[in-house]
């Protein structure tokens, strides 16, 4: 789950990690009055969407009056922010961040992450930060400084200090940026956050650190461990179809094609995506139905790949080992009743009671296709959709 900028530098603030000082405004008025009470020549307009790449897209606008606030404002709010990160039909802009303007001498870029690889979270930091942070990572790694932190000490003040130095700063600058990390981490600790990010971390004309920016994520796994965090989900910047599968504990994942999957398990669902390629496909989405699946879940399942109006066939792939297979035919055959399913769906089910479940859909009188095997299914499945194209 991602916050707003504006959120997340709430949270640095209560930290005592700096940032400036800014307003969240929801209409042009409200965004002229915080340009009046923050006061100064200069306020920085900013687009408030779960993407990065906002100023190059023309999401972050520097003005010098109140007026041109209300002006930028007027020009961001209701609109569709296309970045690199959204895709083509971009995120909504409900609301902006009017924040002072800073004197910005330098930009450094600063994150935390979990490296999967080692098990462990790593430090990642660059003296090139700023808008083209990937394009570095890309072409100049070796401007990309890291540290990995060991769960049983935590963040180390010598690791502080070496990235400190790798990014060349100075005196009183080095403690600052040590305490800011400090503070960053034991966010990323007690947040169960997946990914901290801070481009940029400027270094202020007068020498001072200063949170440009703030990107908070956190683990979807851990969220009910922190109700207050799950209270600034913001549902109109996410995939309105993977919220809606939340909701029924489904792992749903939007694609652009038109085969529609569903399947009981993570790796098994990874592996029906590669054999519909494999054989000339493209699926609509992931879903995985979980190892516990029910009739209803099934059911809620059917309705939500269906309102997909890209999709063209469905596959339906169990292996009951947990789930048995004659309910998963069960909550096949009521979603076909009652979801009004007018595309081909191809089923095949193996495992526990996966005689009993074939024979269910055999005899049940309904237009569904059975299979033997994960090719057959995949082959029955591409068929189906070209034909009904």
């Amino acid at each position: 789950m991602n916050l707003h900028e504006y959120q997340s530098k709430k949270i640095f603030a209560k930290y005592g990690i700096p940032v400036p000082t800014g307003e969240v405004a929801s209409t042009p008025d409200e965004a002229a009055a915080a340009a009046r009470a923050l006061g100064g020549p200069v306020w920085v307009v900013k687009a408030q969407v779960h993407a990065g790449g906002r100023g190059k897209a023309g999401g972050v606008k520097v003005v010098r009056d109140v007026e041109a606030v209300r002006t930028a404002t007027a020009e961001l709010l209701g609109q569709r922010l296309v970045t690199k990160q959204t895709g083509a039909e971009g995120l909504p802009i409900n609301q902006v961040y009017v924040e002072s303007g800073s004197d910005i001498e330098r930009e450094i870029y600063l994150s935390l992450t979990l490296n999967r690889e080692k098990g462990r979270i790593a430090v990642v930091a660059s003296a090139a930060g700023g808008m083209d942070i990937e394009e570095v990572a890309a072409h100049e790694p070796e401007k990309i400084l890291s540290e990995t932190v060991h769960p049983a000490v935590g963040l180390e003040a010598y690791q502080a200090r070496n990235l400190a130095f790798g990014l060349k700063l100075t005196g009183p600058q080095i403690n600052e940026f040590t305490a800011i990390l400090k503070a960053l981490y034991k966010l990323y600790i007690d947040s169960d956050a997946s990914l901290i990010e801070v481009n940029p971390l400027i270094v202020t004309k007068a020498g001072k650190l200063l949170a440009l920016d703030a990107k908070i994520g956190i683990d979807p796994n851990a969220i009910f461990r922190h109700p207050d965090l799950a209270a600034l989900r913001d549902e109109s910047q996410e995939d309105p179809m993977e919220a809606r599968a939340a909701k029924h504990d489904l792992n749903y994942v939007s694609l652009d094609g038109d085969i529609a999957c569903m399947v009981n398990g993570a790796g098994l669902a990874m592996a029906t995506m590669d054999v519909i390629k494999l054989h000339g496909g493209k699926p609509a989405n992931f879903l995985d139905v979980g190892g516990g699946a029910t009739a209803e879940r099934v059911t809620a399942a059917f309705e939500l790949i269906l309102s997909n109006p890209n999709v063209r066939a469905i596959l339906v792939n169990i292996f009951g080992g947990i789930v048995r297979c004659d309910v998963i035919a069960e909550g096949v055959m009521t979603a076909v009743k009652n979801v009004g399913v007018a595309v081909p769906v191809v089923v095949r089910l193996e495992g526990t009671n996966a005689k009993q479940a074939r024979e269910m859909l055999a005899t049940s009188g309904l237009a569904v296709t059975p299979a033997e095997g994960l090719t057959d299914a995949a082959k029955k499945a591409v068929a189906a959709a070209r034909t009904a194209k």
